[in-house]
């Protein structure tokens, strides 16, 4: 860990990192590509220091209330963060001037955190982001050794479920040759389901590699899935997009699936719900006037 002082917060979407690099360890993770140009070791998280004195100063002087985002590059449940609580403070810090939050990981860490999500919401709204990748639990502790497994994440989603908290869920990525299987999809599709999921957002069945996270991916294929690397390169070369050969047929039962189950499935829809500010109080006081 180190720290450093950050020159602003919020990026021009109202998205933030609290913490730079992360210690999940998940062989596939994108925010190891050189394009993001985190120079330390991945592993060293960056604080950034004055972040809560930013936000707040930024949130007081914002013209307009609307959702803060965290988590598109970082986990902001690392370990690291029930030593320092950054989230906790952010989230008192948009509770106390009325913002909304839609924040994305892979950890039941937050549910430490549950009351402040709670109190958000009922005045506007909150929103969860869970990452599945796998339900069979042996091959998520090879994909994301760090971090609570599948199950524990839907343990998660189901709290959240009750507390009428909304859910989104990435169900991504989808390696090919390794998770890329009907089965495993239609697992992770029961958990959505039974959890109430309100939207799953997917790219498609497969992975992105550039420079730095090609490297660390292959490097665990090695470790993990002998032979594997070589049936990546040969099948794909150097590719950005590297897609399941059953791509079509497992979006095809993906799409299926969240119609029948009434399961918002249309990635820009779910990304306007996402960005979309809502006042819940203040609606509920002018719909008393149409009474």
């Amino acid at each position: 860990m180190h720290y450093v002082k950050a020159k602003g917060i919020l990026s021009a979407q109202n998205g933030m990192n609290l913490y730079r690099g992360c210690s999940h360890g998940c062989i596939y993770c994108d925010s190891r590509s050189k394009c993001y140009h985190i120079d330390h070791a991945f592993e060293d998280i960056e604080v950034k220091e004055n972040a809560l004195e930013l936000l707040e100063h930024t949130l007081k002087h914002k013209r307009q209330k609307c959702m803060i985002g965290t988590g598109s590059m970082t986990d902001p449940y690392i370990p690291l963060e029930m030593e320092l609580g950054y989230v906790r403070r952010t989230l008192e810090l948009i509770d106390k001037y009325g913002f909304g939050f839609a924040v994305q990981t892979k950890s039941d860490r937050i549910l430490r955190d549950i009351d402040l999500l709670q109190k958000i919401n009922q005045k506007t709204k909150c929103v969860v982001q869970m990452t599945l990748t796998t339900a069979d639990e042996e091959l998520c502790a090879k994909l994301e050794p760090n971090v609570c497994t599948t199950q524990k994440r839907f343990e998660v989603l189901k709290k959240l479920r009750d507390v009428d908290i909304p859910t989104v869920v990435w169900l991504d990525p989808i390696l090919p040759f390794i998770n890329d299987t009907e089965e495993n999809i239609l697992g992770l599709l029961d958990m959505c389901v039974e959890a109430k999921v309100y939207g799953i957002i997917c790219f498609g069945m497969g992975l992105t590699l550039r420079e730095g996270n090609r490297e660390y991916f292959y490097k665990q294929l090695d470790k993990l899935f002998p032979g594997m690397k070589e049936k990546y390169i040969h099948t794909y070369g150097n590719q950005y997009e590297v897609n399941s050969p059953k791509n079509a047929e497992l979006m095809r039962l993906f799409h299926e699936r969240c119609d029948v189950h009434g399961i918002v499935h249309d990635n820009k829809q779910i990304f306007r719900y996402l960005h979309t500010f809502e006042e819940k109080e203040r609606a509920e006081q002018l719909s008393l006037w149409d009474l």
